[in-house]
């Protein structure tokens, strides 16, 4: 889902750079993504797929932990955990918190 959002968008901006439509073409897609990007069903998948990757992540790092266990150097362990606390405390860019 993410690539084919990736390919739409760059699509959007080939044509705008792309073409001689103006200005006033522009703004008419500019209005037309902000109304998609303000759709609360947008921003609620938005969200869950961000919410999803969070979880993958934390599934994933807690295998490779119980795997690696004490054999990770101490300045890694110590990177990890203060990227965590970070993410912990730092609202993202909806708004919310990073549940």
């Amino acid at each position: 889902m993410r690539y084919r959002l990736t390919f739409i968008a760059g699509l959007a901006v080939g044509y705008v750079l792309g073409t001689r439509a103006g200005r006033e073409r522009y703004e008419q897609l500019r209005k037309a993504a902000r109304q998609v990007a303000e759709n609360p069903a947008v921003r609620n998948t938005a969200e869950s797929a961000a919410l999803g990757g969070r979880q993958a992540a934390t599934r994933a790092f807690d295998k490779v932990s119980a795997k690696v266990g004490d054999r990770m150097p101490q300045a890694v362990t110590d990177r990890v955990r203060s990227l965590r606390e970070q993410r912990d405390t730092d609202p993202d860019d909806w708004g919310t918190s990073n549940t």
